[in-house]
């Protein structure tokens, strides 16, 4: 019982969740026993452990564009007109810098009421969110080869609890962020710096999996490499132009290809 508490107590001051059987309505319904990353660290807590840090939002679960069209609902409720395209330009950067963005800087009220308007139209539009091709067993295979698996997301406390329902994959994840943990989200590096943070790794133990040019920036911004993916709508040169590299069309392209990339790099040696 005491080393149950000390592992409890070692998980707590990290951050990290504690790994547990998956059971319940964010599962499939079948009580699996813990593997990989989860199951090594309920048996000895050890820091330092490679970590691959994964964007959630287009890059694991296919939401950006249910994220268009709730800011564009928000932005026409206020009177401001702005384009799909243009709000889609911006999705995955911090929420308060895109509406300053796109709607020119406006007073605080304006700002506030464009936000709790998109909160509002995103969480009614929850129930068709779905996670991409291959997303759940990239996170599994990740985990099996002895890797941290850590959602390194920006997105609000309530929305990332929806997404992580979606995934269903809590049993594997070790570590996570949210909007709440840094000031200004990507494409500031805070949300990646915390995120090495609460997986006691280095940046040279690390890699970034995202699908927006505002996440290579903030990968860059904290020295982690970053791995991009078309899934979230934007094209592979600006990918590649913003410093991702390689490139993938979704998490499954990513995972057939997994072996030539810094991920199989990381992995502890058997």
């Amino acid at each position: 019982m005491r080393n149950v508490i000390c592992q409890s107590v070692w998980y707590s001051s990290r951050g990290l969740l504690r790994p547990t059987r998956q059971k319940g309505p964010n599962s499939d319904g079948v009580s699996r026993p813990v593997h990989g990353y989860a199951a090594h660290m309920m048996s000895e807590p050890q820091q330092g452990t490679p970590a691959v840090l994964f964007d959630v939002d287009g890059s694991l679960v296919d939401s950006n564009y249910l994220h268009v069209y709730a800011w564009q609902r928000a932005f026409d409720a206020e009177g401001v007109p702005v384009a799909a395209w243009q709000i889609h330009r911006c999705i995955g950067m911090d929420g308060s810098r895109l509406v300053r963005r796109l709607s020119d800087d406006p007073p605080d009220d304006i700002q506030e009421r464009l936000s709790d308007g998109h909160s509002r139209c995103y969480q009614e539009l929850t129930p068709l969110l779905t996670p991409l091709p291959g997303a759940r067993e990239l996170l599994r295979h990740v985990a099996d080869l002895g890797l941290q698996v850590v959602l390194a997301s920006s997105a609000p406390e309530d929305e990332l609890e929806t997404l992580r329902k979606v995934l269903g994959c809590d049993d594997i994840i070790s570590a996570t962020t949210s909007s709440r943990d840094v000031d200004t989200a990507k494409p500031e590096p805070g949300i990646v710096q915390v995120a090495l943070d609460r997986a006691a790794v280095g940046t040279d133990h690390a890699v970034f999996v995202g699908d927006a040019v505002w996440d290579a920036h903030a990968a860059a911004g904290a020295g982690v490499p970053c791995i991009g993916l078309l899934s979230g709508g934007i094209a592979r040169a600006e990918l590649e132009a913003a410093g991702a590299s390689p490139v993938f069309a979704d998490p499954r392209e990513l995972l057939e290809h997994l072996e030539s990339t810094r991920i199989a790099a990381l992995a502890p040696r058997r």
